[in-house]
């Protein structure tokens, strides 16, 4: 969605790979981790930079650049998304592989934490452009990746037909197909049921186990959604299935708020009919820093880091905050809303659900064999609300927040990982 005025500011000098580490700096400090653990666990395995060409339609040739990051392989394979976006960078892309360690350990996943990135916007490139860049980019990259190593996934502005593109592309380079090289790809070449909406079904759970803690009912719940993509739209769509109220939502063309709801169906055939949710009847266009401080019950920013900073934090009347997206709250703003008794859910736990439902694609393709949409839902509603009782419960054991109390979940079971394997030699 079109950045607050807010946090264009504060984004140009909030670097996410710095608050990723001030959050792990803090817990590892609250927590007591050993100096020499807090050193290796800090810092990103392995970072790999690639610049490369591709022929666009009128036979000029074009440069881009491509990261991919390994944070830590202690618990397993690497894993973690891929995203296509002209502010992509280096650090960014650390910061989310980082954040991916941590999710996969609190989620329980057999994984470590990966991020990958081409700085392009797609929407500049033909079809054939953005299948020529995904082609190369994952040539580029087939030195780290593979089922074994590190398995990628769709992240901002890529999808399951990128995926498609990237498997055909290793499993070219193999002689054999390899479906588990990713996840997020069509079901008609080893993709699962559930995965699209993965990651707002997982809000949605994380959504009703925290009303539930809190003592609060959905059904006199208000909620504003910013970032209307794929996970703030099943997010939405998902919660009002549930009886939550969704008043409020943007995306990258505009911002619309309706006090007694939206009809969310009905905005997302809105959206797909004229590709934006401004104009749709029945409601009021709002700017882009409305949907944050809009006066709801609950606030789920699910577009992009930065979002919700010291210069906004203070205007946020939600008082639950669940992070769709990653890191869209910064540390600065994190203390703002703490002292102000905002109950904020991290992003590595409250957008697990589509790393979760990629385990469960990762172990049907190895296996070959496929579990049908309601066992999909049934184990990730259970695993979603394991996570949410482990952050709660560690949170209330040390009396520090939810964001801490998740990050000591995490960071004890990497840290043990990492014990366990030792250094070699």
């Amino acid at each position: 969605m079109a950045m607050p005025a807010a946090a264009a500011m504060a984004s140009a000098v909030e670097n996410p790979w710095h608050n990723a580490q001030r959050q792990f700096d803090e817990a590892a400090r609250l927590l007591g981790l050993d100096r020499s653990l807090r050193g290796v666990l800090r810092e990103v395995k392995r970072q790999l930079i690639v610049n490369f060409p591709v022929k666009m339609d009128d036979g000029s040739t074009r440069m881009f650049e491509g990261y991919r990051v390994q944070h830590n392989v202690a618990r397993g394979p690497a894993k973690g998304g891929i995203r296509y976006h002209p502010g992509v960078t280096l650090d960014e892309v650390k910061a989310l592989a980082m954040w991916m360690t941590w999710k996969c350990a609190i989620a329980g996943l057999p994984f470590g934490g990966a991020k990958g990135g081409v700085v392009v916007d797609p929407k500049q490139l033909s079809v054939g452009e953005l299948e020529r860049l995904t082609r190369r980019y994952a040539t580029e990259i087939s030195l780290v990746i593979g089922p074994e190593s590190d398995i990628p996934a769709p992240d901002v502005n890529t999808t399951p037909a990128v995926m498609a593109w990237i498997m055909d592309t290793v499993s070219m380079e193999q002689g054999f197909s390899v479906p588990a090289v990713v996840t997020g790809k069509p079901l008609a070449i080893g993709g699962s049921q559930g995965r699209n909406a993965a990651t707002g079904r997982g809000v949605m759970f994380v959504a009703l186990a925290a009303c539930r803690r809190l003592g609060r009912s959905p059904q006199e719940s208000t909620v504003a959604v910013q970032g209307f993509g794929n996970a703030g739209s099943f997010a939405a769509r998902l919660m009002a299935e549930q009886g939550f109220t969704i008043c409020a939502v943007s995306d990258t063309t505009g911002a619309i708020y309706a006090e007694h709801g939206l009809d969310i169906p009905a905005v997302i055939a809105h959206k797909q009919q004229t590709g934006s949710v401004a104009g749709f009847d029945g409601s009021e266009s709002i700017s882009s820093e409305q949907v944050l401080e809009a006066p709801v019950d609950i606030l789920i920013p699910a577009a992009l880091e930065n979002q919700v900073t010291a210069s906004n934090a203070g205007r946020i009347k939600a008082s639950l905050l669940l992070e769709a997206a990653n890191g869209p709250v910064t540390p600065d703003a994190d203390a703002i809303l703490e002292k102000r008794g905002v109950t904020v859910v991290p992003d590595v736990v409250a957008n697990a659900g589509g790393v979760t439902v990629s385990y469960f694609e990762w172990v049907q393709d190895l296996q070959s064999f496929f579990w049908d949409e309601d066992e999909i839902n049934r184990q990730l509603e259970k695993i979603m609300n394991r996570a949410v009782d482990d952050t709660w419960q560690m949170a209330q054991e040390h009396g520090v927040s939810l964001r801490n109390g998740a990050y000591f979940v995490a960071i004890d079971r990497v840290a043990e990982a990492t014990i366990a394997r030792g250094i070699y030699p």
